[in-house]
């Protein structure tokens, strides 16, 4: 691999694109979801097979898009991927019925997995190098996460200007209204990303068509399927993708369970965001100061202690502080193995230029969560209403944790003692 290093900004935007991307279909969501449910009237279910939906898509694209990534410049398909998921904002802002909600989501399944998930994680590695890895994805996961915060408190600031009588007393169309500019200003903000990253976001000549292979052939799609890392990786991703789907349903136990109102509750989902950068960062130094497979095993058992803490209901409505405390605990562990799970991709012996072909693979299972989280959780709220359909959910989140966990543990062990670069691997 060239050594010649990408400049600071290159990574910059390829943060702002990694969350700008999602803010539509998932960030809103997750920040405003109680007003998201009022708006659409749609019930918990009903939001969570938009979810699957979007789910099905990416399940394909992950595995086509990943070769893509392998063929093209990360640039000019992570530029298309923002401007055509803009696009669908402006569907969005109509506020369609149920059937066209689906079909966005459909949508919104293409533009944000085919043309964008590998190219961003390639783009990722390769600022990395062989000595960064750890802090390459650290700070593109918390980066992401001050970028969806900043969404987050713009969102809600947006909402309340828009909001003329108290937010308590707000009628439907009010909160239409309101929650309308929330997604037509983030559509455009969407659009003016993918301009910067088009005209910005440029590697060295010399190293762009190092880590770009033109034809992926069936023997370097059978190299990676025989790496061990790639199979845990499925199983890991798999575990702490869940754990950041649960983080959904943060802003909706305020309102169920500690009787927050809308504005308050859309704030516990902002400072759940906040929380991301910071963790993303720190967990990044000390991965590359130690070993990345032992902070991603930390991580799962943090996240499982965390969720044992809502499981066994002894937060309530009047316990504000530990409730806050909790959100921290999970969320410490949630973030610190998204950050990390793509981290170890070196550690695990998967070849740079075959990236995008890897992630591919990896999130065919890695991110099946897409299809069956949010239905799983819709169900556990729709059929437990109030806290004790909440305490169903940090069950499943300590499950997966678990099972996460041991994945963790047996990478940790498998590649602990292995160090150098893992990257060359003949173009043929």
């Amino acid at each position: 691999m060239n050594e010649t290093k990408t400049p600071w900004y290159f990574l910059l935007l390829v943060i702002l694109a990694g969350e700008s991307v999602f803010i539509l279909p998932f960030v809103l969501a997750r920040v405003f979801r109680p007003t998201v449910l009022e708006v659409f009237n749609l019930d918990n279910i009903q939001l969570g097979i938009c979810f699957s939906i979007y789910g099905f898509v990416a399940l394909i694209s992950y595995l086509f898009g990943g070769a893509l990534a392998d063929k093209f410049p990360p640039r000019k398909l992570i530029a298309v991927a923002l401007w055509m998921t803009a696009l669908g904002g402006l569907v969005y802002a109509t506020f369609p019925d149920y059937l066209t909600l689906k079909i966005l989501y459909g949508y919104w399944g293409f533009t944000t997995i085919f043309l964008f998930w590998a190219p961003m994680i390639k783009a990722t590695r390769v600022w990395g190098g062989t000595t960064s890895q750890g802090k390459a994805f650290g700070f593109l996961d918390g980066g992401r996460g001050l970028v969806g915060a900043l969404f987050g408190a713009l969102g809600v600031l947006i909402f309340s200007l828009f909001i003329t009588a108290e937010i308590s007393e707000a009628t439907a169309s009010e909160s239409r209204a309101a929650f309308r500019y929330v997604i037509l200003v983030s559509s455009g903000i969407v659009s003016f990303v993918g301009i910067l990253v088009w005209f910005f976001m440029k590697m060295d000549h010399k190293l762009e068509k190092e880590i770009i292979v033109e034809k992926i052939t069936i023997s370097q799609v059978k190299e990676v399927l025989r790496l061990p890392s790639v199979w845990l990786l499925m199983i890991i991703i798999l575990c702490a993708y869940v754990g950041y789907k649960i983080t959904d349903v943060f802003s909706l136990y305020a309102q169920d369970v500690m009787l927050y109102d809308q504005v308050k509750s859309a704030q516990v989902g902002t400072f759940l965001l906040f929380i991301r950068p910071v963790i993303g960062v720190l967990i990044g130094i000390l991965a590359d100061r130690s070993q990345t497979t032992f902070w991603l095993l930390i991580s799962f058992i943090v996240s499982f202690f965390g969720a044992l803490l809502f499981a066994t209901g002894v937060i309530s409505d009047s316990s504000t502080a530990l409730f806050f405390i909790s959100i921290l605990v999970v969320a410490t562990g949630v973030y610190a193995a998204r950050s990390l799970y793509f981290a170890v991709m070196q550690r695990g012996k998967i070849p740079l230029i075959l990236t995008g072909t890897a992630v591919g693979i990896i999130s065919l299972i890695g991110y099946t969560p897409d299809i069956f989280a949010g239905p799983a959780i819709g169900y556990l709220l729709e059929n437990s209403p109030g806290p004790k359909g909440h305490q169903h959910v940090f069950w499943m989140l300590a499950l997966f944790s678990f099972i996460g966990g041991l994945a963790a543990w047996y990478y940790y062990k498998l590649y602990n003692i292995q160090k150098g670069s893992y990257e060359e691997v003949s173009k043929d």
